[in-house]
């Protein structure tokens, strides 16, 4: 039995994906979620085996949900499932935890096979993903100094969707001085003077949708 937790944003999809899965005899949707923060409570009350998480959610996003699901459920493997394709999304939902990544616009089968595979554990990336991944590693500085880490990203990213820093602790738990740390540091890496150029860095790097 594989036990699974969908969460996206988009009822359609919910129900598409659920329709779909328990065609399965031994599968089973123990849970839906509409946003990142109601996936990671639904997953604390369904335990689910594999939890299938849109990139792109309303209040916490799938990276973050990744990373706390991934904290706090360790028996929790997370297949990212979206409509976001290149290799910086890959390489972010990797570094939080995702055991899967699989775009939207892949066969259904594709999908499937890819619960299969991450609700036994293992690793499952789509071709597509896989081959993003190989070029970003090949093509990579040996200098990363200027590179942001996974929490400066998601600072960002909340930055560059509106959010205010005390909004931003809130959202991702933790105190208000790492937050306001966490966007100094980025803006000094990134060599910024301003939130608007974080914005900016964030729609030409995909981190958040323009």
């Amino acid at each position: 039995m594989i036990r699974v937790l969908i969460a996206d944003d988009h009822e359609v999809i919910r129900s598409g994906l659920r329709r779909l899965i328990e065609e399965h005899t031994d599968w089973k949707v123990v849970a839906e979620a509409s946003d990142g923060k109601e996936a990671i409570d639904k997953a604390a009350q369904s335990r689910p085996d594999v939890a299938v998480l849109d990139y792109s959610m309303p209040l916490i996003n799938g990276v973050e949900a990744t990373r706390q699901i991934r904290a706090r459920f360790p028996y929790t493997e997370v297949l990212i499932f979206t409509v976001y394709d290149d290799e910086l999304v890959v390489a972010e939902v990797l570094r939080a935890g995702a055991r899967g990544y699989i775009p939207k616009s892949a066969a259904m089968q594709d999908l499937l096979d890819a619960i299969e595979v991450v609700g036994h554990g293992k690793p499952f990336f789509s071709n597509d993903a896989t081959e993003m991944l190989l070029k970003a590693y090949m093509a990579r500085p040996t200098s990363r100094n200027g590179a942001l880490n996974d929490r400066e990203i998601s600072v960002v990213r909340l930055v560059a969707e509106g959010h205010t820093s005390r909004r931003i602790a809130t959202i991702l738990k933790i105190d208000l001085k790492i937050v306001e740390a966490c966007r100094a540091s980025a803006m000094q890496k990134l060599h910024l003077a301003s939130s608007a150029g974080l914005v900016r860095y964030a729609i030409r790097n995909g981190i958040v949708e323009a």
